[in-house]
Parts: C-alpha cells; structure tokens; sequence
C-alpha cells in the first residue's frame, strides 16, 4: 500500500512540475519580458534563454517518461541550481521559486531511487 502512494505521488508531483517547467519554457520562447531581462542581465545574449527553454522543456517531457525520468528530474535540478545561483549572485531577484522546484525535483529523485 505504501509503494502505491509513492508512485502516485511520484507521478503527481512529476506531471505537476512537468507542466511549471513547460509553462516555464513557453515564457522564454514567446519573449516574456521577465525572462528576456533576467537573460539580460546576465549580459550573455539571448541564446542562452533559448537553451534554458530547451533544457526546461526537454526535461519537462523527460518527466513523464517513465524510463528516463530520473534523468530529466537530475538535469532539471542542476539548471535550478543555476537559476538559483544567478539570482543570488548576478541578477538579483528572488531565488524561491528556483529552491522550491529544486527541493519537488529532490523529492522526485528520491522516491524513484527508493525502487
């Protein structure tokens, strides 16, 4: 019974972040002025809220792929730890957000490496 309560939490959680991380990829695809001058900010160019997009989006998929989605849960939580990073140390801005995504991918992470 417990194993099964994981797994739908597991998965809930998973198609929950799913959609926050492809929300997200949307945002930097259609030019959101939030995003566009956070990737200003950092003085990079904007090819780098390209790749975001496609590193949140490939992992958003990446989710609900059950034979990857440990995969996608770990790089999506290293570009967390880089969002985090550039609003603490560059951009400014609140990081919580970025934490609170990357303590839901912990979670994720966690309960799959339970099996």
């Amino acid at each position: 019974m417990r194993s099964r309560v994981l797994e739908i939490g597991s998965w809930t959680l998973r198609v929950l972040l799913a959609a926050v991380f492809a929300f997200a990829a949307y945002r930097k695809f259609t030019g959101h002025p939030t995003p566009v001058a956070t990737f200003e900010g950092l003085g990079l160019g904007q090819w780098f809220r390209y790749l975001a997009g496609v590193l949140e989006l490939a992992g958003a998929v990446g989710l609900l792929i059950p034979a990857i989605h440990l995969w996608a849960a770990a790089g999506l939580a290293l570009v967390m730890i880089g969002a985090a990073a550039t609003h603490l140390f560059f951009v400014g801005g609140s990081a919580v957000l970025a934490f609170v995504l990357l303590g839901a991918l912990v979670v994720v992470l966690a309960i799959g490496m339970r099996k």
